[in-house]
């Protein structure tokens, strides 16, 4: 439910009580370029495709978070959602990103050589069997970015994995707590596990993060 400077009080508890009606898990969120769930996702998405440029191949990151119990891995979603979604937001953001932020060229190049998803039969993953499979196609490309990135990849296990896609999506949510966009840190925790495949037997993304040992 998204409260802008000229929402009443009225209006957030009609459209909550409406959520609710429709048996849905209503958060509140101030504006901001993707709310909540897309902002906490796009960040999680930014780390996948690092940890590809830096060495990991898609299917061990997909691999790498459904084993820790997302209901499909990053790359997957992609495909499924359709690649042509984020690239029209990256066009759309292109002026105003840091030019000193790592940025990974690999969908864009998916992209442009018509590699969709599944809509166009092939993405991250080459779907002509009826299932998703590695393609060479993909791994040239993404071989070519390393090498114009100069990046020399390198070795990376599932639980490196895990911990740097959970690590980016909790800083996140962090920002999103400091900017004033989320009320509550588990405001984030209903949004990642209802609208976003977070497993919810671990209790949301922030939750998770309160029950890490820190010593």
């Amino acid at each position: 439910i998204i409260r802008t400077g000229a929402s009443s009080d009225q209006a957030i508890a009609t459209a909550l009580a409406i959520a609710r009606t429709l048996k849905k898990q209503p958060v509140i969120a101030e504006v901001s370029d993707g709310f909540i769930g897309n902002r906490l996702y796009a960040a999680y998405r930014r780390r996948a495709e690092l940890l590809v440029l830096d060495g990991a191949s898609p299917q061990q990151v997909d691999q790498a978070a459904t084993e820790f119990g997302f209901a499909m891995g990053p790359f997957k979603v992609a495909d499924w959602s359709g690649l042509d979604i984020a690239w029209a937001m990256r066009k759309r953001q292109a002026p105003t990103r840091d030019p000193l932020a790592r940025y990974v060229t690999i969908p864009d190049s998916l992209c442009e050589a018509g590699r969709l998803g599944q809509k166009t039969g092939k993405g991250w993953y080459d779907y002509a069997s009826g299932t998703a499979q590695p393609d060479p196609e993909v791994e040239q490309i993404i071989s070519d970015a390393r090498i114009a990135a100069g990046i020399s990849p390198g070795q990376l296990d599932n639980n490196q994995i895990q911990r740097q896609l959970l690590a980016i999506i909790v800083n996140e949510a962090a920002c999103l707590l400091e900017d004033g966009i989320a009320m509550r840190a588990s405001d984030m925790d209903v949004a990642f596990t209802n609208g976003y495949g977070f497993p919810r037997w671990r209790g949301g993304p922030v939750f998770w993060a309160s029950c890490q040992d820190r010593s």
